[in-house]
C-alpha cells in the first residue's frame, strides 16, 4: 500500500522548541515516514503508511505531548432514523472513516456533529456514506430548506394510519366474530372470503408497511436488528401463511372456511404506525430555542462615527463604537454607559423583573430594553462575545450533546430477533428431518406458530401506548412532555432546582407595604403618592400606581413632575409638594426620617424595595414594592419534598433577599447571586455529584440550565425560549405541576414495565409449546392478539389517574 500524506492543524505551541518536540514525537511512531511541523503556520505535515498507522493515532500522540489538534466541525440534520440503534450505526460508520475524529448523533434532536480533518474527508464523503446506509444528511446551512420535514412526516404517517385503519377494521371484525362469546355479531359473508381478506390486507402489508420492510432491509444489510425487523418478520409470517392457507383451501375445493391471520398482520402494522405517528409529533417542536434566542437581538444599532450618528446592521458594530440607545429600544451589544441615566429591563437575560438603574460607568447587556432615558454606550463585546451569544452557545452545546438514553426494547430486540429466528429454523429442521421426515406442512406449522406467537406487536406497543396514554393524561393536567424519552427520564429525578423569579415568585413587582406617619392617613398618602408617580415610566412607580388603583383610590394628574435619577421623583399634587424615593433624596431636601431607618432595613431584609415619602418637606411614610411569592409555591414545594426530592432555589438575587424568600416557602437550600451564564454550571456541579437534576425556570437566562439539566421544566407563563429549551412545559405556571410531572412519569414507567412483562413473558412462554406442535397457528394468533389487547388496556389505565393535591 502506498504512503499517504495528511496535514494537521495544531494549537498550543509557544515556540520553535514545541514544534521540534512534536516532530520528534511523530517521527518515532511506527509507520511514519516523515513528519515536519511549521511553527509559524501551526501546521504539521505527516507522510505515513496507512497499513501501520492512522490519523487518529497522530492526534492522540500530539495531545499526549500537551498540544491540541484543531479539526473542522460540522453539524447535520439526520432524516430516516427509526430508533436508537440507527443512531449507533451512523456513529460507528462515520467514526471508522479516515480523518473523522468523532461522530456524535443525537437521536432525540435528529442531529449529527462531526469533528474531522478536511484534508482527508469531506462533507460529501460523509453524506454519501450515510446515504448508502439509508439515511439522509443535510448540513445546517441547508436546514431552512428542510425546516418543515417533520410536519410532512406527521402528515405522511397520519395518512398511512388512516388508510390502514379503514382497511383493517373489516379484518378485525372477522377476527372478533370467530370467538364463541361474540359469534352472535353479524358478519357479511364477503369478508370471510380469503381473497377479499387478501385484497384488504395487501395494501396494509406492502403500502403502509413498506417503511418497515425498508428499515428491516437496511438494518440487516448492516448486520444489526431493530424494531423494523421485528415488525416485518412477524407480519410477514402471518400474511404469507394466510396466503398459503387460502391457496390450500381453494385446492381443496373451497370447502368450509380456512383459519386465516390477515387481520393479525394488518392490526400490528396499524398500531405500530400509530405509535410512530405519536413519536414524530413528540419530536416536531424541538430545536427552536436557538432561533428564538437569536430573534431577541437588535437588528440594527445607532452608532456615532466621525461625529455623525448613523444606523448600521448589528453585524457591523465593532468593539469601541459609541452606540446611542433611545427609550424603548433594545441595547444592541454589551457595553459600558458613557452618558445618560435610565432604567434597563434585563429580565430577558437575568430573569429578574425589576429594571436596573443605569448611569455612567455601569455595564449594559445586549438584547435588554432601555425603558425611559437616552444612553450613550461604548461597545465592549460584540458578535459571538455578547452575553446573549454566549447563552446561545451554551444552549447549542447542551442540546447537541449526546443523550444517554438506551431504550430497553431496542437493547432486547437486537438479541430477541435472531434468537427467535434461529429457534424457529431449528424447530422446522427438527420436524422436517426427525419428527415427521419430509412432511413440509407438519414442519411449517410449528415454525410459523413460533414466529406468530413471538410477533412483536405487543413489544412494539408496550412503550408507545403507555407514553401516549400517560402523556395524554398529563396534557389534561397542563403538563406537556416533548417526547417519550423525557417522560421516561423524569421518574429518576432526585434534585429539583427552582429559579426564583417567575417560578417561585410571580415575576412582576407589586405594592406590598404601606406605613404612614401619625399626622397622615393611609388613604391620603396613597392618593398623593399614586398621583405623583402616575406620569413616571419607571416599573416600580407603575407597581405603586397599580397597587393604589387596586385599592379603589382615584388618582389625579400632578401639576408638576420631575424625575431625579438615582434618587426618586418630585411632584406637585393638589398644591402639595410630594417626594418619593431613597434616603439620599430625603437628605437632599433635609427631611428627617423620624426613626424610619429600622423599618426600612426590616423591609429590605425581606427582599423588598422600600421608598420614603415626604409631603411639603415633612416625612409622611414608607411604601415598599416586591416580587411576591406565588400563593401555591409553599404547598407545591412541600409536595416535592414529600416525594423524597431535594429542592433548591437558584437566583441572581443577593443572598439576603434569596434567603428571605426561601424561608417564606419552606426551603433551606439556596444558591444566590448566580450570573446567567453560571446557572448551567450550577446544574452540572450537582450532576457531577451523581444526582439526577431537574431545572424549573421561565426566563431566557434559564434556557442554558434547562437544556443542561437531565430534565428541563419551563413554566408555561414564561418566555417562549425557556419553553422551547425545556423538555417539559408546565402550562399552568404552578409549581404543583412539577410534583405532578414526576408522579406521572413514575406511574407511566411502572406501566411500561408491566407492559414489557406482558409482551415478553406472555409471548415467549408459549414458544416452547409452539415448538412441540401443541400450539396451532390460529391459537398463536389469538394469544398474540390477546397480549396486544392486554398491553393496550393496561396502558389505558393511565388515563384514569387522579392526582391528590
Amino acid at each position: 500500500m502506498s504512503n499517504q500524506e495528511t496535514t494537521l492543524k495544531i494549537s498550543g505551541m509557544s515556540c520553535a522548541a514545541c514544534a521540534t518536540r512534536i516532530e520528534k514525537g511523530l517521527s518515532r511512531m511506527d509507520g511514519v515516514e516523515e513528519a515536519s511541523v511549521n511553527f509559524a503556520l501551526e501546521r504539521s505535515k505527516v507522510v505515513y503508511d496507512p497499513s501501520k498507522t492512522k490519523v487518529k493515532d497522530f492526534e492522540d500522540k500530539i495531545e499526549k505531548l500537551g498540544f491540541k489538534v484543531v479539526n473542522e466541525k460540522v453539524e447535520f440534520d439526520v432524516a430516516g432514523m427509526t430508533c436508537a440503534a440507527c443512531a449507533n450505526r451512523i456513529e460507528k460508520r462515520l467514526s471508522k472513516m479516515e480523518g473523522v475524529s468523532s461522530a456524535n448523533v443525537n437521536f432525540a434532536l435528529e442531529t449529527l456533529k462531526v469533528e474531522y480533518d478536511d484534508s482527508l474527508v469531506t462533507n460529501i464523503d460523509m453524506i454519501e456514506a450515510t446515504k448508502k446506509m439509508g439515511f439522509k444528511l443535510s448540513s445546517k446551512e441547508m436546514a431552512q430548506e428542510n425546516i418543515d420535514h417533520k410536519e410532512k412526516e406527521i402528515e405522511k404517517q397520519y395518512g398511512k394510519f388512516l388508510l390502514a385503519s379503514i382497511l383493517t377494521l373489516p379484518l378485525l371484525w372477522t377476527m372478533v366474530t370467530h370467538f364463541e362469546i361474540t359469534s352472535f355479531l353479524y358478519m357479511p359473508d364477503m369478508f370471510m372470503n380469503p381473497w377479499v381478506q387478501l385484497a384488504l390486507a395487501t395494501p396494509v402489508q406492502f403500502v403502509v408497511g413498506a417503511q418497515f420492510y425498508v428499515g428491516a432491509y437496511k438494518a440487516l444489510k448492516n448486520k444489526s436488528a431493530n424494531m423494523d425487523v421485528l415488525v416485518a418478520l412477524g407480519t410477514s409470517a402471518a400474511y404469507f401463511y394466510s396466503i398459503y392457507l387460502g391457496w390450500s383451501w381453494m385446492q381443496a375445493g373451497s370447502q368450509g372456511m380456512p383459519e386465516l391471520y390477515f387481520e393479525a398482520a394488518a392490526v400490528i402494522i396499524t398500531l405500530v404506525v400509530l405509535g410512530k405517528l405519536f413519536e414524530v409529533r413528540a419530536k416536531s417542536r424541538t430545536s427552536q430555542a436557538i432561533q428564538k434566542l437569536l430573534g431577541l437581538q437588535a437588528k440594527t444599532a445607532s452608532v456615532i462615527r466621525n461625529g455623525i450618528e448613523m444606523i448600521v446592521p448589528i453585524d457591523e458594530v465593532i468593539a469601541g463604537d459609541v452606540v446611542i440607545v433611545k427609550p424603548g429600544e433594545k441595547v444592541p451589544v454589551d457595553g459600558e454607559v458613557l452618558e445618560g441615566r435610565s432604567a434597563v429591563d434585563e429580565s430577558m437575560i437575568t430573569g429578574e423583573s425589576i429594571p436596573i438603574d443605569k448611569s455612567q460607568g455601569d455595564h449594559v447587556i445586549g438584547a435588554t430594553i432601555n425603558k425611559n432615558g437616552l444612553l450613550k454606550v461604548k461597545a465592549t463585546k460584540v458578535g459571538k462575545d455578547t452575553a446573549l451569544a454566549q447563552i446561545v452557545k451554551i444552549v447549542e452545546e447542551a442540546q447537541g450533546s449526546k443523550a444517554d438514553i438506551q431504550r430497553m426494547v431496542d437493547k432486547v430486540s437486537g438479541i430477541f430477533v435472531p434468537v427467535v429466528v434461529v429457534f424457529a429454523i431449528l424447530t422446522f429442521a427438527t420436524w422436517y428431518f426427525i419428527v415427521t421426515p419430509g412432511d413440509l406442512r407438519s414442519a411449517l406449522i410449528p415454525m410459523i406458530s413460533i414466529l406468530v406467537i413471538a410477533c412483536p406487536c405487543a413489544l412494539g406497543l408496550a412503550t408507545p401506548t403507555s407514553i401516549m396514554a400517560g402523556s395524554g393524561r398529563a396534557a389534561e393536567m397542563g403538563l406537556l412532555f416533548k417526547g417519550g424519552e423525557h417522560l421516561e427520564n423524569t421518574q429518576s429525578i432526585q434534585t429539583v432546582i427552582l429559579d426564583k423569579t417567575g417560578t417561585v415568585t410571580k415575576g412582576e413587582p407589586e405594592l406590598t407595604d404601606v406605613s404612614v406617619a401619625d399626622t397622615f392617613s393611609e388613604g391620603e398618602i396613597l392618593h398623593l403618592v399614586g398621583s405623583a408617580e402616575k406620569n413616571s415610566e419607571h416599573p416600580l412607580a407603575q407597581a405603586i400606581v397599580d397597587g393604589v388603583k387596586a385599592k379603589g383610590i382615584e388618582l389625579e394628574d400632578p401639576s408638576d413632575f420631575e424625575a431625579i435619577p438615582g434618587h426618586g421623583i418630585r411632584a406637585i399634587v393638589a398644591g402639595k409638594e410630594i417626594l418619593v424615593g431613597t434616603r439620599k433624596l430625603m437628605r437632599k431636601y433635609s427631611i428627617s426620617m423620624e426613626n424610619a431607618e429600622a423599618y426600612m432595613e426590616d423591609l429590605e431584609n425581606q427582599g423588598k424595595t422600600a421608598m420614603l415619602i415626604a409631603v411639603d418637606n415633612k416625612f409622611a411614610g414608607v411604601v415598599a414594592v416586591a416580587d411576591t411569592v406565588k400563593e401555591t409555591s409553599k404547598d407545591a414545594i412541600q409536595r416535592m419534598q414529600q416525594l423524597g426530592l431535594e429542592v433548591i432555589m437558584l437566583t441572581g438575587d443577593n443572598q439576603r433577599t434569596a434567603e428571605a424568600i426561601a424561608k417564606d416557602v419552606g426551603l433551606t437550600k439556596v444558591i444566590a447571586e448566580v450570573l446567567p451564564e453560571q446557572k448551567s454550571a450550577e446544574v452540572e456541579k450537582l450532576q457531577k455529584q451523581g444526582k439526577k437534576v431537574a431545572m424549573v425556570g421561565d426566563g431566557i437566562n434559564d434556557a442554558p440550565a434547562l437544556a443542561v439539566a437531565d430534565i428541563g421544566m419551563a413554566i408555561g407563563t414564561g418566555t417562549d425560549v425557556a419553553i422551547e429549551a425545556a423538555d417539559i412545559t408546565l402550562m399552568r405556571g404552578d409549581l404543583n405541576s412539577v410534583a405532578d410531572a414526576i408522579i406521572m412519569s413514575r406511574k407511566t414507567m411502572k406501566n411500561i414495565k408491566q407492559n414489557l412483562f406482558f409482551a415478553f413473558v406472555y409471548n415467549t412462554s408459549a414458544i416452547p409449546i409452539a415448538a412441540i406442535g401443541l400450539l396451532a397457528p390460529w391459537v398463536a394468533g389469538a394469544a398474540m392478539a390477546f397480549s396486544s389487547v392486554s398491553v393496550v388496556l393496561n396502558a389505558l389505565r393511565l388515563q384514569k389517574i387522579k392526582l391528590v393535591k
